[in-house]
């Protein structure tokens, strides 16, 4: 009886609280945080920000990024005016399988279940403007720490490719995880920056603000495919890094940088903690270049952003087929033909097509593809495409609807390395229990701008053929994601 008055007294309060949230009671602020712009976006959002109309060469250091805060405050204020930006949030991210997994009597599938899972990071921000604080004219410095927690449910049902929950792994599984801490000189009111320090590539390369106003982790933080390799510094992890963008012109920029490649920067026997600064596992250098074209239409109220860009790995790889003799490693049992460098490519658009009341309100179109060396990658090619409304509803100004998929075709080579191995009956690489050939992930979801710092997002994500692999069923699940900035 107990039990049942504690659940009508939840479901009554849940009730009361979305009629208040969508009669319009609970009003958000004007420009409400959204999704992409939580802590970890900045570095993203300064690349796609193009120079103003009024645009001088006076140097100075850029906006630092101010969301929305559960907790505004004169301190928060007081320090940000004297430049100190300090930020504080937490994200999580819950899915849950509502289809069964495949079951069998063969090794690892015994092990499938349907189940649900969560997962979560606490992140700290902290950006210093040294102009305002020792008169050093253009100079910032950029930090970010974490702390995750929790699992993915995907691998539940056997997919290894794509995570259900973005905010999951890299974190060390610490209390506090370095992610980035780097000094950014800008030049010639913002045509010329330069950064160096302990930096993640692919915040500045190959991304985008918008990619997580999603929650799985084929689409959230940067298109998969993007890391296909363990050489390629995406968030939360980070290696020395150096890197410069140019803007000739006021919509145009064009960056590249050096990046060494650590070995394990994904392992936590060399990253637990993040704060291991020593270059002892330094095994070769990521060079990457983008260009960008920045255009904004109908008196700016339709931005877009086109960019494409290539990186070289020039650490040795492993081919996914070959062994040294030009035959079939599976088969040969010999070493692995080794490749002197490898590479990967991206182009990435997006483009506003429509605009509603508010400034950032719209209906906003995302595609792209990444393509990697087909020779050493897991990956070939990942394509996506996306859809972001937000503002739709009058009523509801800050509310956000989004849809993406993402489809990934695995290498040649790899499939004909499953088949070979699978005749055998030796153990497949990846996690597989099959022949890995192609994917799909699609999310459908609805975030809610519930108040001030404040977002609930619910969600459905669907797998078309877990881990690539025919033999494994497709997976719905059911979620939420739920951002909230503190500071």
């Amino acid at each position: 009886m107990s039990i049942q008055l504690r659940f009508s007294a939840r479901a009554l309060s849940c009730a009361l609280f979305l009629t208040l949230l969508f009669c319009g009671i609970l009003t958000p602020h004007a420009h409400a945080q959204v999704n992409d712009n939580n802590i970890g976006s900045a570095p993203s959002q300064r690349v796609d920000l193009p120079l103003p109309n009024n645009d001088t060469f006076q140097t100075s250091v850029p906006p630092f990024s101010h969301p929305e805060a559960l907790f505004p405050n004169s301190v928060s204020r007081w320090l940000r005016a004297h430049g100190l930006n300090y930020l504080l949030d937490n994200t999580n991210e819950f899915a849950g399988a509502i289809t069964p997994p495949t079951r069998g009597r063969t090794p690892g599938f015994n092990n499938y279940k349907q189940g649900a899972s969560n997962a979560g990071q606490y992140a700290m921000q902290l950006d210093v403007n040294w102009e305002k604080l020792a008169g050093l004219k253009g100079f910032a410095t950029h930090m970010i720490t974490v702390g995750r927690y929790g699992t993915t449910a995907n691998r539940m049902f056997g997919d290894w490719l794509n995570h259900a929950s973005e905010d999951y792994g890299g974190g060390g599984n610490v209390v506090v995880h370095l992610v980035y801490a780097y000094g950014e000189e800008t030049l010639f009111g913002g045509r010329l920056a330069i950064a160096a320090g302990r930096m993640s590539e692919i915040s500045d390369f190959a991304a985008s603000p918008l990619f997580c106003n999603f929650q799985n982790g084929s689409f959230c933080g940067r298109p998969k495919g993007i890391t296909d390799t363990n050489y390629d510094a995406g968030y939360p992890a980070a290696t020395w890094g150096f890197r410069v963008r140019g803007r000739p012109t006021r919509s145009v920029y064009v960056q590249t940088g050096v990046y060494p490649i650590e070995n394990g920067i994904y392992q936590v026997y060399q990253h637990r903690t993040g704060f291991k600064f020593n270059g002892a596992n330094i095994i070769g250098y990521a060079a990457p270049i983008e260009s960008g074209w920045e255009p904004s239409f109908a008196h700016g109220t339709l931005p877009g952003h086109y960019k494409l860009g290539a990186q070289v790995f020039s650490t040795p790889q492993n081919d996914n087929f070959f062994d040294l003799y030009g035959g079939s490693y599976a088969l040969t049992r010999l070493k692995q033909k080794q490749h002197s460098a490898s590479w990967s490519t991206w182009a990435m658009f997006d483009q506003r097509l429509l605009h509603y009341k508010d400034k950032d309100s719209g209906l906003t179109a995302l595609w792209g593809v990444i393509y990697n060396d087909p020779h050493t990658s897991l990956r070939e090619y990942v394509a996506y495409g996306a859809l972001i409304n937000r503002g739709y509803f009058a009523s509801r100004p800050f509310d956000t609807m989004g849809l993406s998929f993402t489809y990934t075709k695995i290498a040649r080579g790899v499939t004909m390395t499953d088949q070979d191995l699978l005749d055998l009956g030796r153990t497949l690489p990846n996690h597989a229990t099959g022949v890995q050939r192609h994917a799909m992930v699609m999310e459908a979801n609805y975030a809610i701008h519930v108040m001030r710092g404040v977002i609930f997002t619910p969600l459905l994500e669907y797998y078309f053929r877990p881990n690539a692999q025919r033999n494994l069923r497709d997976a719905a699940l059911l979620g939420f994601k739920s951002h909230i900035q503190f500071m």
